[in-house]
């Protein structure tokens, strides 16, 4: 019997990495048999071309790649990550908490479409990735829903205030504004699970997330968590 895969999806600096971490360790506790990936996969060789393009190899603005280029570079590392590190986990019956997924490629590249274009994107994303490539559909996505504006000020602590540790994606407010309209779309379209994270012009705690989060497993997939 196959596992079942949780997606843990937003814009830059929305806290993906935090959360994934945290709810990993709380299914652990309660003897969820799991594995955490994350995308880009930095550590492989398959992700030269994502790191490429977020270094601004082709081009500084996140437009000089159009948006099915894009997506191929972050597909094929997807692809290699399944097929060599947990497609056996997966076939077994584990869950898998990912940080970022094939739902990213609609968040970051619907935007650089025409809107009458974003319904048949989204039709070949999810073609492409989950029916020609073979890779498993995501089961319960979770969407970080915060404003770039708040974003950026926690991208800013992390990196210390130095802009050019940030890639062109993050660095362009504009873009990441384009970007949470797109996934406003597609969360609706998709029954994404929709976390607000920000009250106002501050982020919630942590904590209040993580909470949030739990409360939305415990509803859509009961039998990993119980309140």
């Amino acid at each position: 019997m196959n596992g079942r895969l949780i997606t843990m999806e937003g814009l830059d600096g929305s806290g993906k990495a935090t959360q994934t971490k945290l709810l990993c360790e709380a299914l652990s506790q309660r003897g969820v048999m799991l594995r955490r990936i994350s995308f880009p996969d930095y550590a492989e060789p398959s992700s030269t071309l994502a790191k490429m393009y977020l270094d601004g190899a082709f081009g500084t603005d996140p437009n000089a790649v159009n948006a099915y280029a894009a997506s191929s570079f972050y597909a094929v590392d997807r692809y290699a990550s399944y097929v060599r590190h947990w497609r056996q986990d997966y076939l077994n019956g584990s869950l898998i908490v990912a940080d970022r997924y094939t739902t990213s490629n609609i968040v970051f590249q619907l935007s650089k479409l025409p809107k009458a274009q974003w319904e048949s994107f989204i039709d070949w994303v999810q073609d492409y990735e989950y029916g020609k490539l073979g890779i498993p559909r995501p089961d319960l996505t979770v969407y970080l829903d915060m404003p770039p504006e708040v974003s950026q000020k926690l991208m800013e602590a992390r990196y210390n205030g130095d802009e050019n540790k940030k890639d062109i994606h993050e660095s362009n407010v504009a873009y990441l504004r384009e970007c949470r309209e797109s996934a406003a779309y597609a969360a609706e379209r998709l029954n994404w699970k929709v976390i607000h994270c920000a009250e106002g012009e501050n982020p919630k705690t942590v904590e209040n997330i993580h909470a949030e989060i739990i409360k939305k497993i415990a509803e859509e997939m009961p039998f990993y968590v119980s309140i």
